[in-house]
């Protein structure tokens, strides 16, 4: 391993109110032309993560892997696939990102394996060999048909039949991604060595793809349905019968409490490390975020999918959003994106204009909790068409043309205008780079002030610079449908927080105090200093309370 030269300052809580920046590797910057990107084409292109001002990056996963959900089917856990490149590689990633000055972390996959990975061939092989039990199986009813109704956020039944074992196996996803079975100790500690080994390579933390999946009920009951009004997307798309079941016993299970701990204990062996929970639950995510972080030894934070469904993002939404987690996570710690690998871009999903989808990145940089952005973000990258003869997501395809996959939100990210392929790779790409993104490349971006990469840079800049953004207390003044307002406080100073989420001028309540408009924020509009002042179409307004008033 490379001798890392950080310039980091060891800092424990840096985690809290951080901005990280998620890369899919396949599709950031490829370096051998072979048309998918690379370790070595991430390292190329950090300089560009780290001017915008993030904290640290979050890289999806390039274990080797089939590659059938993408590196979400892990074959091996401490090793980098050969696409990607090599463990050396890996280490020089860690260095240059330490070097300016930027945290790692990785998306560990540990609720299930592919199927080629030499742990399944074992289990599968016999009812009786030292692994048998290291994955779900059960037997089949008396009529052949699978153990209960639970299903596949992929479609279909989430048990498939092995004809070695004569059982079938659990999949919550693919069914080339068997589950594994953390009811098993010996899992449990395996899984907790690999965690230990990318720890002592150095990375500052760790993604949790699919937190609370991570146990199943012991008893295999039937999920109830679901009411009909209670139905949401938050976790599959609406087309999926995913959506008709109340899932009490497939996913997050209480003993699942006791293994995170286990994780964080290990985690606080080594310094300022964190670790970022995704939460696939529709109906009680929230509640999940408060168990999973409540402490201080748990996970430091979890994301749910509030902010990334296609729940229309009104200011009464996002205060109820924000509302609920001051009640819920209060002892906790919650992580919010609009975007990333599993949605379709939100720029798209929301239908916003360049103005909107500005105030909305000003909100998203202003709310209570940690941050993530997705690579192309800051550029106002829409989503891209794929047709269906270039779509590679077996989700897409297994659903389409009422779901198209995640395919989309994906494809290339777009470096120079001048270019069929975006300056990505000298070679076809794996998914086809959008005509529509190279006008919005960073070599067309970054030399204008005016641009959205340079105001995401700005926006960045100014939550770094109030602890009251990145850590205080947040306080909703008023909220309807095309605005928001709130309250961020600190360590006695308190920020003011207006968002005119319309296309037409609006009026707010100013709070009560003096107030002087924050001119580091990157707008330009001001409200008066009356009750009742007016804040121009898709604008925000910061304003810092003059010290010694209330």
């Amino acid at each position: 391993m490379l001798e890392a030269r950080s310039v980091l300052a060891p800092d424990p809580d840096w985690w809290r109110g951080a901005v990280i920046y998620q890369i899919y590797p396949r599709s950031f910057q490829d370096s051998n032309g072979d048309g998918i990107g690379d370790l070595a084409g991430i390292i190329h292109r950090l300089p560009h993560v780290a001017d915008l001002g993030v904290d640290a990056i979050w890289i999806s996963p390039f274990f080797p892997s089939p590659m059938l959900d993408f590196g979400y089917d892990v074959s091996a856990y401490r090793d980098v696939d050969p696409m990607f490149g090599t463990l050396g590689d890996f280490d020089a990633l860690i260095n240059r990102a330490h070097e300016l000055g930027l945290r790692v972390l990785i998306d560990l996959v540990l609720s299930h394996t592919s199927e080629s990975h030499r742990w399944f061939t074992e289990s599968r092989s016999s009812r009786d060999n030292p692994r048998a039990d290291w994955y779900v199986w059960a037997d089949a009813k008396p009529d052949g048909t699978p153990p209960n109704n639970w299903l596949s956020i992929f479609g279909g039944s989430a048990w498939e039949w092995d004809g070695e074992r004569m059982q079938y196996y659990l999949h919550n996803f693919l069914a080339e991604q068997p589950d594994l079975n953390l009811h098993n100790p010996e899992v449990q500690d395996e899984l907790l060595e690999i965690a230990r080994f990318w720890l002592t390579r150095g990375v500052d933390g760790f993604r949790l793809d699919t937190v609370n999946f991570y146990f199943h009920d012991r008893a295999l009951r039937d999920n109830p349905p679901l009411r009909p009004e209670d139905r949401n997307d938050r976790t599959a798309p609406s087309v999926n019968p995913y959506n008709f079941q109340d899932h009490l016993y497939d996913k997050t299970q209480p003993e699942n409490i006791a293994f995170l701990k286990r994780l964080r204990a290990l985690c606080d062996e080594f310094p300022d490390r964190t670790t970022v929970g995704e939460v696939g639950e529709s109906q009680r995510g929230m509640e999940v975020q408060a168990e999973y972080t409540k402490g201080n030894d748990r996970l430091h934070m979890c994301y749910d999918f509030a902010l990334l469904s296609n729940a229309e993002p009104t200011g009464t939404y996002v205060a109820e959003v924000l509302e609920r987690a001051n009640d819920i996570v209060s002892e906790g710690w919650a992580c919010w994106a609009y975007s990333n690998h599993d949605v379709v871009r939100h720029t798209t999903r929301w239908g916003l204009s360049e103005p909107a989808l500005r105030v909305y990145a000003a909100l998203l940089m202003s709310i209570r909790g940690s941050i993530c952005l997705y690579q192309g973000e800051e550029l106002g990258l829409t989503e891209a068409y794929v047709a269906f003869e270039e779509l590679q997501d077996p989700y897409g395809k297994r659903f389409w043309p009422k779901f198209k996959g995640r395919d989309g939100c994906r494809t290339p990210m777009p470096w120079i205008r001048d270019n069929q392929y975006g300056g990505f790779t000298d070679g076809k790409p794996w998914l086809p780079v959008a005509m529509e993104h190279l006008q919005r490349a960073v070599g067309v971006q970054w030399d204008d002030p005016g641009s959205t990469l340079a105001f995401y840079q700005k926006m960045i800049a100014f939550r770094a610079a109030h602890p009251a953004l990145a850590k205080g207390t947040l306080d909703i003044v008023e909220a309807a449908d095309d605005r928001l307002s709130f309250i961020r406080a600190h360590d006695g100073t308190r920020l003011f927080c207006a968002f005119n989420l319309s296309g037409e001028t609006i009026s707010f309540t100013r709070p009560e105090g003096t107030w002087r408009q924050d001119k580091g924020a990157p707008f330009t509009a001001g409200l008066h200093n009356d009750i009742g002042a007016e804040l121009p179409a898709w604008q925000a307004f910061f304003a810092i309370e003059e010290q010694g008033d209330t």
